[in-house]
């Protein structure tokens, strides 16, 4: 499948990471996400929305150049060289801060690996300019939403918005030997949040924690792998088709479910 010519509206990807290794090693979920990657309109530029980057208030990264951050420890050197030399855009940094005032400026980040392990598989030759926007540690799963409402308008300007998470992330849980076999909270909140997805229930996907507590608290028991997928659901709306290109589990505790509206 060859890429098209960008759209007058852009799709929006949620992309589910998972290990770091699945930048480098050839996997069945970047064999997904490279099919993903030919599929999807070639954009003007990249936002993206990674659980790896919590700030106190929105932040913006503005610079030419960002750099690849290699935010993890114990992997394999061939890792920690892996670059994703893609441009900046300082001219997007200031649509968004036009488009949500609060925003800050910084260039104090780059691209984390919840951005570039994905971008690696979606565009691999890194000639799209790219940007990454915080996770506010200060707002409620509320404002995440509505706060990436006020960034909607950047669809129809060319920009792809990508959100970087996981819907089932529990570390100490993953089963690092043996039967991957998802657990039962696992299988069964990834499941209910695709119901969800499906129906376009924002108060449940808002609401995760006490729409489904049992399965939450240990698919989810912290929220920043799931918050990235809040801001999809601001951007798009009822119009938008819905498809899930990536399914699947690595080490039982890590959904590796995609979603993609177009």
């Amino acid at each position: 499948m060859t890429t098209k010519a960008a759209k007058t509206r852009m799709p929006v990807v949620f992309a589910g990471h998972g290990s770091p290794m699945n930048a480098i090693d050839h996997t069945e979920f970047g064999d997904a996400l490279a099919k993903l990657g030919a599929h999807l309109p070639r954009p003007k530029a990249i936002l993206v929305v990674s659980a790896h980057w919590q700030t106190s208030g929105s932040q913006v990264v503005n610079v030419e150049k960002p750099q690849t951050i290699h935010d993890f420890y114990g992997f394999p050197e061939k890792l920690f060289k892996t670059e994703y030399p893609a441009p900046g855009s300082p001219e997007l940094a200031a649509r968004i801060r036009e488009l949500q005032p609060a925003v800050k400026l910084t260039r104090a980040w780059g691209l984390d690996h919840g951005a570039w392990s994905v971008l690696i598989h979606l565009f691999p030759k890194a000639d799209i300019p790219v940007l990454q926007l915080s996770l506010n540690e200060l707002f409620t799963p509320v404002e995440h939403y509505a706060f990436a409402q006020g960034l909607k308008a950047l669809r129809d300007e060319g920009v792809l918005i990508l959100a970087s998470g996981n819907i089932v992330h529990n570390l100490r849980a993953v089963k690092w030997h043996g039967d991957p076999t998802p657990y039962d909270w696992s299988s069964g909140f990834d499941e209910n949040v695709k119901r969800a997805l499906e129906a376009r229930d924002i108060e449940k996907l808002v609401s995760y924690e006490t729409a489904w507590p049992d399965q939450a608290e240990m698919a989810a028991p912290t929220p920043e792998h799931y918050l990235p997928l809040l801001y999809t659901l601001g951007v798009t709306d009822a119009t938008d088709k819905l498809s899930f290109p990536v399914e699947g589990y690595q080490m039982a505790a890590i959904s590796m479910r995609s979603a993609l509206w177009e």
